[in-house]
């Protein structure tokens, strides 16, 4: 029988991690490990924790001195005993079909390396955010990421990135790679699935996105300097660099200078470029000119950070497993 691992990085959360237990609890198809990572530091979470009724749903905790999330989704790897690795966030509920279908997908299809699926975000804990768009987790030529997981609508399809509150991948696929711990941040670390998700369609393996295969995502309160609905400036400078290490590392060398180009030059809303800081100007004034500078800045920093890095992380990826075909 194959064992599915599901891991949840935590940190001062405990009424949604209870919720995210309880969907968890509800699921058709049981995980058979469940690994929920706590910061030493988080009082809270361990006060929930000690007086939880583990005959609802059993768990490991693991303990970790290390902010970030990928420090706490690498120690879950680096313990977890399934075929199958599924990921979530404390602030996640995944629908009673979540583990099934993640399954059955896997056993489908020997060529899928990881699957994911549609992010429902509700604002405030209360209200969706509607919209519907059809690229979702795609890499552009150029470089630019399009994200949308939690818009995604129609029929199951490859992409290049899945996104870290829904996503699961293959052990045998994954071998012993682990997240990108050159991620900037002390909390979210926003893009460190770009890395990993590219080094496996690198290294041969499919990834699938299924708008269907749901968790209503419920964006609670960070407590980290990324702030979701205010603008910070060194989560912004973060994610750029994030980003552009990421990229840096997969792209090939001609891709690597267009997209460096085209970053410069345009840019997107979420890391400005020449045009969209004239774009932006007029509306946000002093601001615009700040993330412009803060976005070419940390898009150098994350040239450095890959520069000086390169060759260690080079060896990493080959060694990352090259596709086979293989089934559950």
């Amino acid at each position: 029988m194959n064992k599915i691992t599901v891991i949840i990085p935590t940190y001062r959360r405990p009424e949604d991690l209870a919720r995210c237990f309880t969907a968890l609890k509800q699921q058709e198809r049981m995980p058979d490990e469940t690994i929920v990572v706590v910061r030493k530091s988080d009082a809270s979470t361990w006060e929930f924790l000690a007086e939880f009724d583990a005959s609802l749903i059993q768990f490991l905790p693991l303990t970790i001195d290390v902010p970030g999330v990928v420090a706490a989704m690498n120690l879950g790897l680096a313990t977890a005993k399934g075929d199958i690795i599924a990921f979530t966030d404390d602030d996640a509920a995944p629908h009673p079909d979540w583990l099934k279908r993640i399954e059955q997908y896997f056993a489908e299809d020997g060529n899928l390396g990881g699957v994911g699926g549609r992010d429902r975000m509700y604002l405030d804990g209360t209200e969706m955010v509607q919209g519907e768009r059809d690229i979702v987790g795609h890499l552009q030529w150029f470089g630019r990421i399009v994200g949308n997981h939690h818009l995604g609508f129609g029929d199951p399809r490859e992409v290049d990135v899945l996104k870290g509150v829904n996503m699961s991948f293959r052990r045998v696929a994954i071998g012993h790679m682990r997240f990108d711990e050159r991620m900037r941040g002390t909390g979210a670390q926003v893009h460190f699935e770009i890395a990993f998700c590219l080094a496996l369609k690198r290294a041969g393996w499919k990834l699938l996105y299924d708008p269907s295969l749901t968790v209503d995502h419920y964006q609670a309160l960070r407590f980290d300097e990324d702030q979701r609905n205010s603008f910070n400036a060194l989560a912004f400078g973060n994610a750029i660099h994030n980003e552009t290490l990421a990229l840096l590392e997969h792209l090939p060398l001609w891709r690597r200078w267009v997209f460096s180009t085209w970053a410069l030059l345009v840019g997107t809303r979420k890391a400005f470029g020449l045009v969209q800081w004239l774009r932006f100007l007029p509306e946000e004034k002093g601001l615009a000119t700040q993330k412009w500078r803060i976005s070419i800045v940390s898009r150098w920093q994350g040239w450095l950070t890959w520069r000086h890095t390169h060759s260690q992380r080079s060896a990493w990826a080959e060694a990352v497993p090259a596709h086979r075909a293989t089934q559950l």
